[in-house]
């Protein structure tokens, strides 16, 4: 099938940058970024720069896939990252407009490629476990119910890819936040650390410029691992005891 794409091109963090339009012969067996290499294999032959795009493991692990497809981060499928995202889905004739995640936080670098490092440094600010808990223990040594394990692996799930930042009209970042803060907070080896890690992580998406959230819960929707909003809730809580020096956090 035959598709026009209008891609966003920038050549730098620096420059302006504006959509150009090209033409591509598509299977609809291919993934989407299979479909972009096509592309550049074209424009490479034809002595152009070819798009500069991030990708990695290419099975919607990694979250470096990130772009913006018609208006939404990853495409139109649901719980689904760009290099999952399969040609089918198009029809011959239609135009797709590719372009980065939108954020001030996320500066562009190149053409589609952004720079997430402001993610790293929220996980740099408290991600972790410092204390040190001695060799690996039996995993039936520590009690944790079923519900409680559930929910904090469904929020250690997130691959911080950032479609929530840019399905957000504030470009915030309260669920990735969130997601990370709850996957430690609510474990018991995460605990001991728990009001210092959630204001330290608030504190440095602060400072990254990201947006405040307002429960639009376009975040939710458009994640490709479905991270739930009850994480937001869950840090909201747990920042407020923090702040107002409560010795539990329930």
């Amino acid at each position: 099938m035959k598709l026009t794409l209008k891609i966003w091109r920038q050549k730098d963090a620096k420059s302006k940058g504006g959509f150009e339009t090209y033409t591509v012969e598509a299977s609809t067996h291919m993934s989407f970024l299979e479909m972009l290499d096509v592309l550049n294999e074209s424009l490479i032959r034809e002595k152009k720069e070819p798009v500069a795009f991030e990708h990695d493991c290419r099975e919607g692990i990694c979250g470096a896939c990130s772009l913006v497809i018609n208006g939404q981060p990853h495409g139109p499928w649901a719980k689904t990252t760009t290099c999952q995202l399969h040609m089918r889905q198009y029809k011959d004739g239609d135009t797709i407009v590719v372009e980065p995640y939108r954020a001030v936080a996320f500066p562009v670098l190149k053409d589609l490629v952004v720079d997430r490092s402001s993610f790293e440094r929220i996980i740099q600010a408290g991600g972790f476990i410092s204390v040190n808990t001695g060799q690996p223990q039996d995993a039936n040594s520590i009690p944790i119910d079923l519900d409680t394990a559930s929910k904090a692996f469904d929020a250690a799930s997130c691959i911080g890819c950032g479609a929530c930042v840019a399905a957000c009209p504030n470009s915030s970042a309260m669920l990735f936040t969130s997601a990370k803060v709850a996957h430690l907070n609510m474990l018991p080896q995460g605990k001991v650390e728990a009001q210092q890690r959630v204001l330290n992580m608030v504190k440095q998406m602060d400072l990254e410029g990201f947006g405040r959230c307002s429960n639009i819960t376009a975040c939710e929707a458009e994640c490709p691992k479905g991270i739930s909003i009850e994480n937001i809730a869950r840090m909201n809580r747990e920042y407020w005891a923090a702040s107002l020096g409560s010795e539990k956090i329930a």
